[in-house]
């Protein structure tokens, strides 16, 4: 043992040493269970008895309403977050990082603490805060401003904002951490240099801290659309299961765990999966198309 270990950790091992474990990693853990759940896409599958059907589950999909109103339901939830969890926690990142903010420390662990909540715990408690009773917290709140209580989780707009502002108070301080850490990547020279040509903060801003976050925006951008699109548990926990009125808490995770798990349709989850799959593939292609991401850098 000792020898294969000085033989490993040796400059004579040959590179394939190295790459061998995370080839293998890739292949049980990503290439083994995409081409499963491509294979039993194309089959329905029972307890006991496997049937090849073709793309008869994608056909079924194509005139599925349940599926259409969770493909809805996750394409707002995905935009929302976008429009939501990108600007402002880069916002809060630029005050992070100036000197306008004081015990920087603290606000950024206050920030990140939703994060370390479980999403069953933060999902419940939503939940509760949103009742269409009047003990609700936010019915309260309507109550002191003279409003009526109102049904939260009933209706699929004000269900929608619930649903965002539980996305917002969790992953706000986590996408501020990936600002801040790109903030301090950036040369405090070409802020100097600003100064000296008379730049205010906007422009500063606008010309240096924009483009030079760049790297970090598309990061976050990639990781909040899969993220936006296979949100589940959050929508699972704060209608306390798939079972929202006219289906306006469904997402398209939720529709293939109903599918898969509660049906025991797991051909038709598996089409479900893929066709998520290549959505979020080609979204995210095309915005880093658009960002540019596969030019190559002029010398």
């Amino acid at each position: 043992m000792k020898k294969f270990k000085k033989f490993f950790y040796s400059q004579k091992a040959a590179p394939w040493v190295f790459v061998l474990p995370f080839i293998l990693s890739f292949a049980i853990f990503w290439i083994y269970p995409l081409f499963s759940a491509f294979k039993m896409s194309f089959e329905s599958i029972k307890p006991g008895q496997i049937e090849w059907v073709g793309i008869s589950n994608y056909t079924k999909l194509l005139r599925d309403s349940a599926f259409h109103i969770a493909l809805k339901n996750s394409a707002t939830y995905m935009i929302g977050t976008l429009l939501l969890l990108i600007p402002f926690p880069m916002l809060f990142a630029v005050l992070m990082d100036s000197r306008l903010v004081k015990a920087k420390g603290l606000w950024k662990a206050i920030l990140y603490i939703p994060a370390l909540t479980s999403v069953v715990i933060s999902g419940t408690l939503f939940r509760l805060m949103f009742s269409e009773y009047s003990t609700g917290q936010m019915n309260v709140l309507m109550e002191l401003l003279g409003k009526a209580p109102v049904a939260w989780l009933k209706n699929g707009t004000t269900g929608m904002i619930a649903l965002l502002i539980l996305a917002c108070w969790r992953w706000t301080g986590v996408n501020m951490l990936y600002f801040v850490s790109g903030l301090k990547g950036i040369d405090g020279a070409l802020y100097e240099s600003a100064d000296i040509d008379g730049a205010n903060s906007w422009q500063k801003f606008r010309y240096v801290t924009l483009p030079l976050l760049k790297p970090t925006s598309i990061y976050v951008l990639t990781i909040s659309v899969y993220a936006g699109l296979a949100m589940f548990l959050e929508s699972f926990m704060l209608w306390n299961g798939n079972s929202s009125p006219k289906n306006i808490g469904l997402t398209i995770v939720g529709y293939l765990y109903k599918r898969g798990i509660e049906r025991n349709q797991m051909g038709y989850a598996a089409a479900v999966g893929v066709v998520l799959l290549v959505i979020a593939l080609i979204i995210n292609f095309v915005q880093l198309i658009l960002n540019g991401t596969f030019k190559k850098e002029e010398r």
